[in-house]
């Protein structure tokens, strides 16, 4: 059976130990840790988390290595984070945001989760990044939440 791989941004991450996530974030993450879904976690997440308290930098550690996927960040990321910005889905204030849509995009991620409902989790940003991708021959994005992926 295909395992799920999918993208955890920084949001999930952090969501652990937010109240109005951490249902969410950590129902999501036990079945990470159980094995149920591949988590791709990026160079992107990593740097945004170097500022975070210890106890969310170390959350990802919980996750067996069998179950993870690290990547850097590609220069095809960094063309179609490019386009996303170009093309006015985002801002270039949110690079990060548009690198995490990028690398997700890229890596053929089954969905991206995440929390950032302003860039990421948002119909017409979604709409926008999936036109980008295959007016540049790569394949739509699948973005949720985590609610949203564990009550399929």
């Amino acid at each position: 059976m295909h395992k799920q791989r999918i993208y955890i941004d920084t949001s999930v991450i952090g969501g652990c130990f937010d109240e109005e996530f951490a249902e969410w974030s950590n129902k999501l993450f036990e079945l990470v840790i159980k094995g149920q879904f591949i988590a791709i976690i990026t160079e992107v997440t990593i740097s945004e988390l170097v500022p975070a308290p210890e106890k969310v930098r170390n959350k990802i550690k919980e996750i067996p290595k069998e179950f993870t996927e690290f990547y850097d960040i590609s220069d095809d990321a960094r063309d179609l984070a490019a386009k996303y910005i170009e093309h006015n889905a985002i801002s270039r204030n949110f690079q990060e945001d548009a690198l995490h849509i990028a690398m997700a995009t890229i890596l053929k991620a089954d969905v991206l989760i995440s929390w950032n409902f302003k860039h990421i989790v948002n119909l017409r940003r979604i709409h926008l990044y999936n036109s980008i991708n295959m007016m540049n021959e790569y394949q739509q994005i699948e973005i949720r939440t985590p609610r949203e992926l564990i009550n399929e």
